[in-house]
């Protein structure tokens, strides 16, 4: 309780909504930038067990910006070094870590499992994967996304609001060593923290429908207001087509 005092006496959360977190099982896809800092504050925040996948290993570059990754983990798997920093913060804190790829095959497998997904990835043809799968599923799904000083957040619920491909139905042009300061992909995967952490207890208001923009340059952030879209082939083919 000592712990959690500080989040239990926010009005609407109390003992109830940690025990939610403290039930509850999220998976991290990627553990770069983003999913470094989602996964820091869920541990910080008492969620019960966090799933994290990672194919790759720290490197050098990565060190600006993925908090979880020390200058003495270079060369260790993403999914090692993350795991051991999550349980030093919180040793309560059960983490499940699988280095490998997402396919279709054993991303359906893993989000069965889970209450919701958070992407850490960084390419959209793993997060249109992670937005099927969890529409499909039934799974809530947090979207973030950095370049530069720019963000974005948003949250999809297959039983309400737009999914990401009604959002994006064709990807930006993928750029390769994509530019990223490292405090704005800490401040938009602490965005997908909250969101989660709202999800997770019912509080507050998820970001259903709208995509929050961040311009770190200008320190403006700015709402944009998204519906579900008629031939979504995804929407579509799962039965919650757009209006």
């Amino acid at each position: 309780m000592e712990r959690y005092q500080r989040q239990m006496t926010i009005r609407g959360f109390g003992r109830e909504g940690q025990r939610r977190l403290e039930r509850s099982r999220v998976l991290v896809v990627g553990l770069g930038g983003l999913g470094c800092s989602a996964s820091l504050y869920l541990a910080a925040a008492g969620v019960g067990s966090l799933v994290l996948v990672d194919p790759q290993r720290v490197e050098p570059s990565n060190l600006n910006r993925q908090v979880l990754h020390w200058d003495r983990d270079v060369g260790k798997p993403k999914t090692e070094s993350a795991g051991e920093k999550l349980l030093a913060l919180n040793p309560q804190l059960v983490v499940e870590t699988r280095k490998e790829e997402i396919t279709a095959r054993n991303l359906v497998k893993l989000v069965e499992k889970v209450d919701i997904v958070v992407d850490g990835t960084d390419n959209y043809a793993a997060r249109y994967l992670l937005n099927e799968v969890c529409l499909r599923s039934h799974k809530p799904f947090v979207h973030g996304a950095v370049e530069g000083f720019l963000g974005q957040v948003t949250t999809i619920l297959p039983s309400r609001g737009p999914c990401l491909r009604c959002i994006f139905p064709r990807p930006p042009p993928e750029k390769k060593n994509t530019p990223v300061l490292g405090a704005t992909a800490g401040l938009v995967g602490c965005l997908e923290a909250m969101e989660t952490i709202k999800l997770l207890t019912g509080l507050g208001e998820p970001l259903i429908g709208r995509l929050l923009i961040l311009d770190g340059e200008s320190m403006h952030f700015e709402e944009v207001k998204v519906e579900r879209r008629a031939g979504c082939p995804v929407c579509s083919v799962s039965g919650r087509g757009g209006k």
